[in-house]
């Protein structure tokens, strides 16, 4: 897999909460790639969101995870009005099939070359 953006969240001080989106995408862009800059602006206005990553394969598997404090945090996402209207579409025209996992993080480790740690 390519990594999407250019550096992995930092660890973040557990407890905290992930969303894991897995998804393989229908042909064609139809939208998807304006409406998924969008999404990741209006996720950032979520109080409790501490980040995201992305990786893509050439193939077409996506994996997105999105870095929250709390449950809460999460379920605000998930209802936020746009968001939700993006899930629909979606559906609808852009994913093949995806999966989506909630977990808590109980423990977190980072590791960076140019810091030593």
């Amino acid at each position: 897999m390519s990594d999407h953006s250019t550096a992995p969240v930092a660890a973040h001080e557990p407890p905290y909460y992930v969303a894991v989106f897995t998804s393989a995408r229908t042909e064609g862009d139809g939208g998807y790639g304006e409406t998924a800059e969008r999404m990741e602006e209006l996720v950032k206005d979520i109080p409790g969101y501490l980040g995201m990553d992305q990786a893509h394969s050439p193939g077409g598997l996506s994996i997105t995870v999105g870095y929250f404090r709390d449950a809460d945090a999460i379920r605000e996402w998930g209802g936020h009005a746009e968001h939700r209207a993006a899930q629909r579409r979606g559906r609808a025209e852009w994913y093949e099939r995806y999966t989506l996992h909630i977990a808590k993080v109980e423990r977190s480790h980072e590791f960076d070359r140019t810091s030593g740690d």
